[in-house]
C-alpha cells in the first residue's frame, strides 16, 4: 500500500496546532498528523500528515494559506518493510562495557560485556542515537570512576535502554523509568521482558517528575532526562530539586550549539557541569548537584 506525506512549516506553537487539528478535516482524511517544533532556534515548527489516499493538494493549498504556512510538500512513500531495513542497518552498538543489539544479532554479544537487547521494531530509543549512546558512554564515566548509584530514575526513559543499563550494573539500586508517552512506557516493559530484566525497574507513565511515585522515591543519585532542549530546560527545577546532594544528573536530546544554554539552566539550580561529550552533532552532559 503507498504511503503519502504532506510537510510544511510556519512560525509559533499554536498555529501549528491548528493547522494540525484543520487537517484532519481533509477528505481523504490522514491516517496520522504530527506537529513538531523545530530544535535549532528558528521559531518554526512542522506540520506534517501521512495518508493512505494521495491527499487533496488544493485543500492543502488553501490550509497553507490559511494559517500563513508555507506550501505543503507532498510525497510519495515507496513500499519498504522498514523493521527489515532496519535490521539490516543497524549493527550492534558499543558504548563502554554496554552493547545494544537486536536479536538478529544476539550471537554477536561478547562474554565479557553488558548486553542489552533493544528490537529494531521497538521506537524512542535503540541505542544507534548520538544522545542515547553519549548517555551510555556518561554512565560508563561514572563506573570507571568508582561511583555506586542506588537510586536511578530515566526520566522520560523510551525503551528504558538506560534505566536497564544502571539495573545491570547496580542490580540493588532502586530503577525507575518513566515516559509521558503510554506506548514507550508498554515497550519499555517489553524490553524488561525481553531482556529477562521483569521487576529490575518501576515503569511509570509521567510527564517530568510529576507522579506521586517518582516523589515518593526521590531524592535520586543519579538521573538520566534524554529528551528535547525545551523541556529539559522547564523540568530544570524540579528535576534538580529530585537529586540527592552529590548525585548525578545525565541529560541528552540536545544538538551541540544548544548545550550551553541548557548548562547555565541547570547550573542556575546548583549543579555543576563535569562533563560534556559531543558526538556528531549530538551533545550529552554530565552535571553533579
Amino acid at each position: 500500500m503507498p504511503t503519502f506525506t504532506a510537510l510544511t512549516t510556519l512560525p509559533g506553537k499554536s498555529p501549528a496546532e491548528e493547522l494540525g487539528l484543520a487537517m484532519e478535516n481533509l477528505m481523504p482524511e490522514p491516517h496520522g498528523v504530527g506537529v513538531f517544533e523545530i530544535e535549532d532556534g528558528s521559531g518554526l515548527w512542522e506540520v506534517g500528515g501521512y495518508f493512505t489516499d494521495a491527499p487533496d493538494e488544493t485543500g492543502l493549498a488553501l490550509l497553507a494559506a490559511a494559517f500563513g504556512a508555507k506550501p505543503f510538500a507532498v510525497s510519495e512513500l515507496p513500499e519498504t518493510d522498514w523493521v527489515a531495513h532496519v535490521k539490516r542497518e543497524l549493527a550492534p552498538v558499543e558504548a563502554g562495557r554496554f552493547f545494544v543489539y537486536g536479536s538478529h544479532d544476539a550471537d554477536k554479544l561478547p562474554e565479557d560485556r553488558v548486553g542489552l537487547l533493544i528490537e529494531a521494531a521497538m521506537a524512542f530509543g535503540t541505542g544507534h542515537h548520538g544522545t542515547t549512546k553519549g548517555c551510555l558512554l556518561a554512565l560508563e564515566d561514572l563506573i570507571t570512576a568508582g561511583e555506586v548509584k542506588t537510586n536511578v530514575a530515566d526520566i522520560g526513559c523510551g525503551t528504558a535502554v538506560l534505566a536497564m543499563a544502571a539495573a545491570r550494573v547496580w542490580p540493588d539500586a532502586a530503577n525507575l523509568a518513566s515516559d509521558i508517552d503510554p506506548v514507550a512506557v508498554e515497550v519499555a516493559e517489553a524490553n524488561l521482558a525481553a531482556n529477562d530484566m521483569v521487576g529490575a525497574l518501576v515503569c511509570l507513565e509521567a510527564a517530568g517528575v510529576d507522579h506521586a511515585d517518582i516523589q515518593a522515591a526521590a531524592p535520586f543519585d543519579l538521573l538520566f532526562a534524554n529528551i528535547l532542549k525545551g523541556p529539559l530546560i522547564e523540568l530544570a527545577p524540579s528535576l534538580c530539586a529530585a537529586v540527592a546532594p552529590k548525585g548525578h544528573v545525565i541529560l541528552s536530546g540536545l544538538l551541540v550549539e544548544q548545550a550551553e544554554e541548557v548548562a547555565k539552566a541547570y547550573e542556575a539550580e546548583g549543579l555543576v557541569l563535569t562533563e560534556r561529550r559531543d558526538l556528531g552533532e549530538w551533545s550529552c552532559l554530565t552535571l553533579q548537584k
